[in-house]
């Protein structure tokens, strides 16, 4: 596998960044994971976009621009001959003296790499066993806009979660609300009524989030953010989840508790899988 690592394209095993960098130090930095398709990056500029707020609110440096940081990603998916796969960006703040200080940053290690795209059903979405995770996130903190290269919280709910024999855990925040899964942002039908956690409640603003709520409002289906604790989880009338791998996946059941259907959720699972 050919990688970009800080300007140059070079075989996986020679990518090397230093163990003094703060992203391996501390969690100091930031990622983002896109779907490609057919050779077609699945709405980069929104990607972009939440990777440039991240950006200015750490005051980290980026030696290329959004544009340029594209053509490496299109030139690393044609050298990999990988049209379908999933496309990973790495930006750390890079090395300083030993503390917790950024004060005098230099050398961030910018990482493009390629990986497997999970292997779906065309016919209908996939269906996950989710768990409550006892491990909170926090409500109302800027932190939770972005993809933060530290990861624990949601790292510890997944391990919980493959201890369980699930496929994803559900985190609550200090409140007991629903923010959102390990990889993936929740929703659920209440009624006819598709809702989601507020950005608030410890939720990640994902870009397949957002593609879902624009497909409602294109599609005339009521949507709305709503606080959820996971027993209104379990008395919806169907819940699911969105990520960049999967798009649209169905919970069948939730800490062991089967959960309803509704047909809304392949109505929306059809209409991700066939937007551009």
């Amino acid at each position: 596998m050919i990688v970009f690592l800080n300007g140059q394209f070079v075989p996986e095993e020679k990518a090397v960044v230093s163990v003094f960098d703060r992203g391996f130090l501390f969690g100091d930095g930031l990622f983002e994971a896109m779907l490609v398709r057919r050779g077609r990056i699945f709405r980069w500029e929104q990607h972009f976009e939440r990777l440039r707020r991240g950006i200015e609110f750490l005051k980290l440096t980026v030696p290329w621009s959004g544009g340029e940081l594209f053509r490496f990603s299109m030139q690393l998916i044609e050298r990999n001959r990988l049209p379908d796969c999933l496309l990973r960006l790495n930006l750390s703040r890079g090395v300083t003296a030993r503390g917790y200080s950024p004060k005098n940053a230099a050398r961030p290690a910018v990482v493009l790499t390629l990986h497997p795209a999970p292997a779906l059903d065309a016919r209908r979405p996939a269906r996950w066993r989710v768990i409550t995770s006892s491990f909170r996130l926090p409500a109302n903190d800027p932190l939770t806009a972005f993809k933060t290269a530290n990861k624990l919280p949601e790292v510890m709910a997944r391990a919980q979660a493959d201890a369980a024999g699930a496929d994803e855990a559900i985190l609550l925040n200090p409140r007991g609300c629903v923010a959102e899964a390990a990889s993936a942002n929740v929703f659920w039908v209440r009624g006819n009524v598709v809702c989601t956690t507020p950005l608030a409640s410890g939720a990640l603003p994902g870009v397949t989030r957002a593609a879902v709520i624009e497909l409602c409002v294109k599609m005339n289906i009521p949507w709305r953010e709503r606080h959820a604790r996971p027993a209104d989880l379990a008395r919806a009338r169907g819940v699911f989840l969105t990520n960049t791998s999967m798009g649209v996946i169905e919970v069948a059941s939730l800490d062991g508790r089967r959960l309803r259907r509704s047909p809304l959720v392949r109505t929306l699972w059809a209409a991700c899988r066939a937007l551009p």
